[in-house]
């Protein structure tokens, strides 16, 4: 009856409460997030997970009474309650999440109706504006996302906090409360759930835990089924999936036109440099290679050619270029016929040395340079200019008569407008003469004759003239188109006549220049000065030079710092036709080299760098350029040649030019000595010339320089021997007395007798003697002998010993009887013929 009631009544009963042992039930906690729930339809389902910190001691089992022992009426109240107020959450906020979608879907309507028809647009402003709409979206998006949790957030923080699952007599009874204990000590929470309420929720501030835990969701998140990513916004992924589409949504991509392009193509050049000018790929560019046989990397060199096919395959075209582009725009200017102005003549006086040209000059420009000049001959080319009677401006060029410097006459021809010849009326036609003449003709310029010292006693004017002849020159006195004129420089009789000449051939050559445009001439002469450096005469051409002009001369470049005259004065510029002095360059240009006025600093650099790497390339060229046969066994030969190593020195590079040359023309047919120059230049002796000339055993020629103190003294210390020159004849002389006596010496063979073999004496521990009768001539003691038998030389060697009877003798005369013997030879007989005879060196002597 008692089971039957119990049954009963725990029918009646709406639920039962279970007691975990030690375990504690927590919802929605976010202290120890240790339970979730999943609450849908109504059903409650609770996952329960043991707490870590658990007690030491186990909680004991309950026994049957204690589970089946009544709840109280409070607890199971209130258990209803929060499972209700649960449920009516979940509904509201599935209420609101549809009302949401129902408002977002009708404001996307309304956007739809509201946007106009929108016009024709490119691709580019197509895509730009989906992007903005995605992007306009995407924010919508998060900005509800985040005021629905900042919402639902606000309403759990105003609901009423409901008891845990531990608490309450459930926890004590499932703590193991002794049965029939007091109903207040059973609804007591025991001190560690007092704790746990009393004690603050802890936050987790180890930063390296949220990162790790960042992707993690929580249950509060999972009860508002905010299953999005929160404040962090889409991923980068998800953009860029959207990009994607919108992309994908728009169609293909027209392809750009092909654009064809002039690719500046140079001697050499690089494939990647290449692909680069053609805007191409390069593995494009190496793929085309292959196809043409050639397997080249992208960092490896090509030349031009091959370029060339490349680049017209692929639709370009194509400029070509060279290193000797650098020059282009160096001295080339077209001039316009209206800016051209008249210039003064540049006339080049040339003859034979000694004929009066510097005389005549002096006489012209009422000056005396002939006293200053070493030996009274002119060394140097000069260049001057004059003012003439009608005022009109005359330029000379005066140039060495020695033939040491033809290369001055022909540089001072080249740079010509007229040539004046001057003749001696006493000496007529003389070898430099000639030269000057053939140097005319080659220049292709007009000719002028002045005879010269026509006052002197022996002067035979119409000589000269028809020597004249002999070279194609006639004058116009025999009826050619020659100019000729009879002057005298000492009596200066008729120098206004050959001035009255010279203007008269300007005028039929119509000489004229354009001032305005930038300055172009040649160096005359060269030179370097102590304290001035390098300095230039230059005859102006074209063009007006100015103080800070950027130039290039030669391998050479510089900028104007002072600009002096022939007289001497400092000038501001120099117009066409002018010889003028310009200091300021970097180093020593060589005489003839071409003057040019560039447009700034980089230019000018460039140019002479390339100059410089064309003379460096001249010169291996002309050193490994021997390879025939003959030109093989020069080299052979030039090893056994007796080389006279020398430095040259000198004042101007004229003279350097013409020592060099004359010290070429004495060892030029001679195949035993030659003179190597080590170093040309032009200044002073210094002292690394000096320890050059010790270290090839050398000589230093100093052509009108000195050497500097330290310099000497280094010399004298070393033993170095250098030689102090201002006349070319004096350094030719001594230069060929060093190379005569370098010369192997003559053997001359000279004749002295001859003796016949009567008997041959066979003497013990001697040897043979020849017992002999001199026929002819005379025997000398240490000469040399020959043993000729039938007329055939069989032995030719020195005499051992000469006896005459049993004494040695110096020499036998002819008809006396002798006893001879030969070294290291005992093969005579009766009957052979001695020959007596001796060598005689002689000196040689260059021609």
């Amino acid at each position: 009856m008692t089971d039957a009631k119990t049954k009963k009544d725990e029918e009646k009963k709406p639920a039962k409460t279970l007691s975990l042992g030690g375990g504690t039930l927590s919802l929605g906690s976010a202290a120890t997030a240790k339970v979730k729930q999943n609450i849908a339809g109504g059903g409650v389902a609770v996952e329960i997970r043991r707490s870590r910190k658990s007690t030491a001691t186990p909680a004991p089992t309950p026994s049957t009474e204690s589970m089946t022992a009544p709840k109280p009426t409070k607890e199971v109240r209130i258990h209803d309650d929060r499972i209700k107020a649960l449920q009516q959450a979940i509904d509201d906020e599935k209420k609101r999440q549809a009302e949401i979608a129902k408002v977002v879907a009708k404001e996307a309507a309304s956007k739809k109706e509201a946007v106009p028809a929108a016009p024709v647009k490119s691709a580019r402003e197509i895509e730009l504006e989906e992007l903005k709409k995605i992007e306009e979206i995407e924010r919508e998006k998060a900005d509800e996302e985040s005021k629905k949790r900042a919402a639902q957030v606000d309403k759990f923080k105003n609901a009423p906090i409901l008891p845990t699952a531990g608490s309450g007599a459930g926890s004590s009874a499932g703590r193991g409360a002794p049965s029939g204990a007091a109903p207040g000590l059973v609804d007591a929470l025991s001190y560690r759930d007092r704790a746990k309420r009393a004690a603050p929720a802890r936050r987790n501030t180890n930063n390296s835990n949220n990162k790790r835990r960042g992707g993690c969701m929580t249950v509060t998140q999972v009860l508002n089924e905010a299953y999005t990513r929160g404040e962090r916004g889409q991923s980068m992924a998800a953009i860029k999936r959207a990009r994607a589409r919108a992309k994908a949504a728009l169609g293909p991509k027209e392809m750009a036109a092909k654009v064809s392009r002039e690719v500046t193509l140079p001697e050499h050049i690089t494939v990647q440099e290449l692909a680069n000018r053609m805007t191409e790929k390069g593995g494009d560019i190496i793929k085309s290679l292959m196809n043409m046989g050639v397997m080249a990397t992208i960092n490896q060199t090509i030349d031009a050619d091959t370029a060339e096919l490349v680049i017209g395959e692929f639709g370009h075209t194509f400029r070509r270029v060279t290193e000797a582009d650098v020059e282009l725009g160096v001295d080339v200017y077209d001039d316009d016929e209206s800016d051209l102005v008249s210039r003064p003549p540049v006339v080049t006086i040339m003859g034979h040395v000694d004929h009066g040209k510097t005389s005549l000059l002096d006489a012209m420009r009422q000056t005396d340079v002939v006293a200053g000049e070493a030996g009274g001959i002119t060394q140097h080319i000069g260049a001057y200019q004059i003012v003439g009677q009608t005022g009109e401006k005359i330029t000379f060029l005066d140039t060495p008569g020695h033939a040491a410097f033809t290369e001055m006459r022909a540089r001072g021809a080249n740079v010509t407008d007229i040539v004046v010849i001057v003749i001696a009326a006493n000496d007529s036609i003389m070898p430099q003469t000639i030269e000057a003449i053939a140097h005319a003709k080659a220049a292709k310029v007009p000719i002028i004759i002045a005879i010269n010292k026509i006052d002197l006693p022996d002067a035979n004017v119409m000589k000269a003239k028809q020597d004249l002849l002999q070279h194609e020159v006639v004058i116009e006195d025999m009826g050619g188109d020659v100019l000729c004129v009879e002057v005298s420089a000492k009596k200066k009789t008729n120098l206004d006549k050959l001035e009255e000449a010279i203007f008269l051939q300007s005028e039929i050559l119509d000489l004229k220049a354009n001032p305005n445009r930038e300055a172009h001439g040649t160096v005359v002469e060269s030179k370097l000065e102590q304290g001035r450096g390098s300095v230039a005469t230059v005859l102006m051409q074209n063009g007006t030079l100015k103080i800070g002009d950027i130039f290039v001369v030669g391998a050479e470049w510089g900028r104007v710092r002072a600009l002096i005259n022939d007289k001497g004065v400092h000038v501001k510029t120099a117009i066409p036709g002018e010889p003028i002095e310009v200091l300021g360059i970097n180093g020593t240009p060589e005489a003839g080299d071409p003057f040019a006025v560039v447009e700034n600093e980089a230019k000018a650099r460039e140019v002479a760098e390339y100059r410089i790497r064309v003379k460096l390339d001249k010169k291996s060229a002309s050193a490994n350029g021997a390879t025939s046969l003959e030109s093989m066994m020069a080299v052979v030969r030039e090893g056994e040649k007796k080389t006279l190593p020398v430095l040259i020195k000198g004042d101007v590079h004229g003279s350097v030019e013409a020592l060099l040359g004359s010290l070429e023309k004495l060892t030029k047919d001679n195949d035993e000595i030659a003179v190597q120059a080590l170093h040309t230049a032009v200044g002073g002796i210094t002292e690394s010339d000096v320890r050059l000339a010790k270290a090839s055993n050398a000589i230093i020629l100093g052509f009108n320089v000195r050497a500097n103190a330290q310099a000497r003294d280094l010399a004298k210390q070393d033993g170095v021997d250098i030689r102090y020159y201002n006349i070319i004849y004096n350094v030719i002389d001594d230069m060929k007395a060093i190379l005569s006596g370098m010369l192997s010496p003559i053997q001359r063979e000279e004749y002295l007798g001859q003796a016949e073999i009567r008997e041959v004496f066979n003497i013990t521990k001697v040897g043979k003697i020849a017992g002999c009768m001199m026929t002819t001539g005379m025997v000398k003691r240490g000469a040399k002998v020959r043993l000729l038998r039938d007329d055939i030389v069989i032995h030719e060697g020195m005499l051992k010993t000469l006896k005459r009877f049993k004494d040695e003798v110096k020499e036998v005369k002819e008809g006396m009887e002798c006893g001879m013997a030969f070294e290291n030879y005992d093969d005579i007989k009766a009957g052979d013929v001695i020959e007596c005879f001796e060598l005689i060196e002689e000196q040689r002597e260059l021609d």
